[in-house]
């Protein structure tokens, strides 16, 4: 069975909260948007942005990342912890980390990518986390910060409240600006029209503590196996997936997830949510013909797993978390609701 979860308390406008980089160190190199996202903490949160050591370091090891992760929780004055972006790497953080002081200073923490990882470790240990929202993506959109994205942020972090998920008409895969061209965050991005949210298996009702994040980072830990529970350990838990600016192909996507049906585990979800996938990134620049390729081929490919391993399980297929614009947060360990007759997703924040 899941553990037994527990909501850390939530910050009140006025307090104070982290800003750590667990992981990449982007804020290093460009201040223009890291500097916006601190900004909106404060200006449309209320809140008030401490940073770490290494959160604009150039370079910082993982035990050095690791110290920040520790400072941040263990401090009674940091009500949340929030990261400033992903990156590649915060697997090798984990092992740095104390087990015992997180658990014992359990706090919000914001973050999604490669922060799947401290997710997981947190899932772990029975502490609701909150997957999205980064100070240098979602707190710093261009022009303005998403109206969705910016009420998801609000409930996670600040209240908790009990809502269901907005389908928003349009979209964009954050594909209009580049940071190392600051005049570009003063244009908000164009957004193209969004296609509905896709249901399929029985149109059951089910809820569950949300278990997942980014696909890439889930098969870390698939195969390393130091930080995953013992399987029947996700029994009725809601697993949620999305995959990165890496634009994984198809092949990759279906083989993870057929790994997850052979060992047996991904039949122990009771519901599947898939994120919108973003298939537009600089060093893939797809227009519009391919973006749907790409998406069409995703789709297939989780669908395909769903029917061969876990056919009566209800799966959301195009939601909006993960790397696409605008955002839903989705709560980890947090009571997530699957509703496969109304067609809605519900979230405990």
């Amino acid at each position: 069975m899941p553990p037994a979860f527990a909501y850390p308390a939530k910050p009140a406008p006025g307090d104070v909260v982290a800003v750590i980089s667990p992981s990449g160190r982007s804020a290093a190199r460009f201040p223009a948007p890291f500097d916006l996202g601190l900004a909106r903490l404060r200006e449309e949160f209320g809140l008030v942005p401490a940073e770490y050591p290494s959160t604009r370091a150039a370079e910082a090891s993982p035990a050095d990342r690791a110290k920040d992760i520790h400072a941040a929780f263990a401090d009674p004055d940091i009500k949340a912890v929030v990261a400033a972006i992903g990156g590649e790497d915060e697997l090798k953080v984990l092992p740095h980390l104390n087990r015992d002081t997180l658990a014992a200073n359990p706090k919000p923490f914001l973050g999604y990518s490669d922060n799947t990882n401290l997710h997981l470790l947190l899932w772990s240990l029975g502490m609701v986390s909150y997957h999205g929202g980064s100070v240098m993506v979602e707190l710093a959109r261009p022009g303005r910060m998403h109206p969705l994205t910016r009420e998801s942020l609000r409930r996670a972090l600040l209240t908790r409240d009990s809502c269901a998920l907005e389908q928003p008409g349009e979209y964009n895969d954050q594909e209009q600006h580049r940071w190392d061209e600051p005049a570009t965050l003063a244009r908000e991005p164009s957004m193209a029209p969004a296609d509905p949210w896709s249901w399929h298996g029985p149109a059951a009702t089910v809820t569950g503590p949300g278990f997942g994040g980014s696909l890439e980072i889930i098969d870390f830990h698939l195969r390393t196996g130091r930080y995953l529970l013992p399987d029947d350990s996700y029994d009725g838990a809601v697993l949620f997936l999305e995959t990165s600016e890496e634009l994984p192909p198809a092949s990759y996507v279906y083989r993870v997830l057929m790994c997850m049906g052979e060992r047996g585990l991904l039949q122990r979800f009771a519901a599947i949510i898939w994120a919108r996938p973003k298939a537009w990134a600089f060093d893939q620049p797809n227009g519009g013909a391919a973006k749907a390729r790409y998406t069409s081929s995703q789709r297939d490919a989780v669908l395909a797993a769903a029917a061969e391993y876990h056919p009566g399980a209800p799966l959301v297929f195009g939601v909006d978390f993960g790397h696409t614009d605008p955002q839903h947060v989705i709560p980890s360990g947090g009571a997530v609701t699957v509703d496969g007759q109304a067609q809605q997703i519900k979230v405990d924040y």
